[in-house]
């Protein structure tokens, strides 16, 4: 019987949600989420049109409560970075079994990563490619690489959005949609495979080893990125031992020398 927290609720970790929590060995769950449903997000998520200007996450605990009404299901309309609901968000982490990052941007995922760190928890990632045409799914547990070793052995680039946060109260607000956006049927085959290494995660904890770190998986052939699609990728990463977020640093003796190691983190971050 397992604690699940979830952050993010939106086209990807709806049907995430969805399969985990039709599993009963999932016995109580939490969600984070403060974002409004929106007219574009409609033709990606399994939410009706009559939904909107309803908060997601209100909508996705009715959408649990349909499908199993003795299932608890705690509710944090909030966003994952603000300082002024980190209590609550610490508490839900300590008490959980397992996390499930739906965040669609970086600094969040940055941050979960350092929240289940920090509590010592396993967890998992899906992030469906611009435009739909593959996915990854990754999987955590303490002691193993962090989410910017992964980062870090992938390649990505870390990006800063300095633009103000959406005011999560007004439905009628500006959005920032993506360039390209991903079909549903793209988010459904990605959060079907997040679903499924979540669940084995779940059950095997300890000894759990599905012989890679990070699954990429093709939807769409694309010259000179993807020479065929359909095709599975496996990536065994391992944990940095020069990761400035994960390993071990000796406690600064002064102002200076914390300067110096943020200055040295953000340097990194920033040129891979």
């Amino acid at each position: 019987m397992a604690h699940l927290l979830q952050v993010g609720v939106g086209s990807g970790g709806m049907p995430v949600l969805d399969l985990l929590c039709r599993d009963t060995r999932v016995s109580r769950v939490t969600l984070i989420e403060p974002d409004v449903y929106k007219p574009h997000n409609v033709p990606r998520h399994v939410f009706p049109p009559a939904a909107v200007g309803a908060y997601k996450i209100d909508l996705a605990a009715d959408w649990l409560r349909q499908r199993r009404p003795e299932l608890p299901v705690t509710t944090l309309r909030i966003d994952l970075r603000d300082e002024a609901g980190a209590p609550a968000i610490e508490a839900a982490a300590a008490s959980c079994d397992i996390g499930v990052c739906a965040a669609d941007n970086e600094p969040a995922k940055y941050h979960w990563d350092a929240l289940m760190r920090r509590h010592g928890k396993p967890w998992t990632l899906g992030e469906v490619l611009s435009g739909g045409i593959g996915g990854f799914v990754h999987w955590f547990r303490p002691g193993g690489p962090c989410y910017g070793c992964v980062a870090s052995h992938l390649q990505r680039a870390v990006v800063t959005d300095n633009s103000p946060r959406p005011d999560y109260s007004a439905p009628g607000g500006p959005v920032a949609e993506a360039t390209v956006p991903a079909g549903i049927a793209s988010i459904h085959t990605i959060a079907s495979l997040h679903a499924l290494v979540t669940l084995d995660l779940l059950a095997g904890t300890a000894g759990y080893d599905p012989g890679f770190t990070s699954l990429l998986w093709t939807l769409q052939s694309v010259p000179e990125v993807f020479p065929e699609a359909y095709r599975p990728y496996r990536f065994k990463i391992a944990r940095a031992e020069d990761c400035l977020l994960c390993r071990a640093l000796p406690t600064p003796g002064a102002a200076e020398n914390l300067d110096v190691a943020l200055a040295e983190a953000l340097a990194r971050l920033g040129n891979e």
